[in-house]
């Protein structure tokens, strides 16, 4: 009788740990199967720039691989911080599984952030970050390495006393910061030769005509860099009208397909492209990731290249700066 109870209560022990076993994979597995619902908040949508473009497309695409759901909401001007912020306040009342965002401040989002978190809300942040580092998980370039970049292969074109111009996208903002930081400490002793930095808010038209002033100010420039695709391709687009283009140098970050076109004509010496499709798939994946209690990547750096007219069509190179047609051909 002793010896029959003994196994009965082994037998229930087993089912009862055999229950719980199954109760924790049939809860696993239903996380797993939700589609999960997501709300990414860019700096800006537009479709004359190659960058969000790309960053947004690889958001949809991990999206649909990865069983989530996933609303863009964007400002139509990317220093438009006051809507990003009207933004991403509809989007906490949504209570989503996560909030990606590119934050266009580096201060005015954090009151909103903080909200979000307490809600239980997961925060991603894309491209760039904010103040207070109320994200769980981060991906973007490495902004002091691209500008870092740039600045070692810039000094490689100039002389010891050529003057150099920066024009940048949004005061403030970390990208804008960290891009000018390792832009300085790539040129070495040549950031002394800095003359001035101005802030063309993301627009290319401002970007153009500061670019035309500088030129006129400083008759003996001879670099313009520039810190994104705006400040970028406005810049080229100045020297370019000026005819000026053996006389400046235009280095930047960034690509277009306008960006190639004038790199073909021998208006940028030198770009550093991000890699936008991949910084977009990958915020996405990660976060799903992290929704589903998997392994993920708390902060992806997901990397740059430096493009000049003697590798621009080299494969790899290629397939960083017409991203549009690869994915057409896969």
């Amino acid at each position: 009788m002793k010896k029959q109870k003994k196994w009965l209560s082994i037998f229930l022990v087993v089912c009862l740990i055999g229950g719980i076993g199954c109760g924790i994979w049939y809860h696993q597995k239903r996380i797993d199967e939700r589609r999960l619902s997501l709300v990414y908040i860019p700096k800006v949508v537009d479709k004359t720039n190659d960058f969000w473009k790309a960053l947004i497309l690889g958001t949809r695409m991990a999206a649909q691989e990865y069983n989530a759901v996933i609303e863009i909401k964007a400002p139509s001007e990317e220093n438009d911080v006051e809507r990003q912020n009207a933004l991403l306040k509809e989007a906490i009342e949504e209570n989503p599984d996560a909030i990606l965002i590119s934050p266009s401040s580096f201060t005015e989002s954090n009151k909103l952030l903080d909200e979000a978190k307490e809600k239980g809300i997961k925060i991603s942040f894309i491209d760039s970050y904010t103040e207070e580092p109320v994200q769980d998980l981060t991906v973007a370039t490495n902004n002091l390495e691209a500008g870092e970049k740039l600045g070692k292969f810039a000094a490689s074109l100039l002389g010891p006393d050529d003057q150099i111009a920066i024009v940048a996208h949004v005061k403030g903002v970390s990208t804008a910061v960290e891009r000018e930081e390792g832009f300085r400490k790539g040129l070495g002793d040549l950031a002394d030769n800095i003359v001035d930095v101005v802030y063309c808010d993301s627009q290319y038209e401002k970007s153009r005509k500061l670019t035309l002033e500088l030129m006129e100010k400083y008759p003996n420039l001879k670099m313009v860099a520039g810190m994104n695709e705006y400040s970028s391709v406005g810049a080229a687009r100045a020297v370019k009208s000026a005819g000026a283009k053996d006389r400046i140098n235009v280095v930047g970050i960034d690509s277009s397909q306008e960006a190639v076109q004038l790199m073909e004509n021998g208006v940028f010496k030198g770009l550093v492209v991000q890699k936008a499709f991949k910084m977009g798939y990958m915020g996405v994946k990660e976060t799903v990731l992290m929704l589903r209690g998997k392994s993920y990547e708390k902060n992806v750096n997901s990397g740059c290249e430096l493009v000049t007219p003697e590798n621009m069509y080299n494969s790899e190179i290629e397939k960083l700066l017409f991203p549009f047609n690869t994915l057409k051909l896969s």
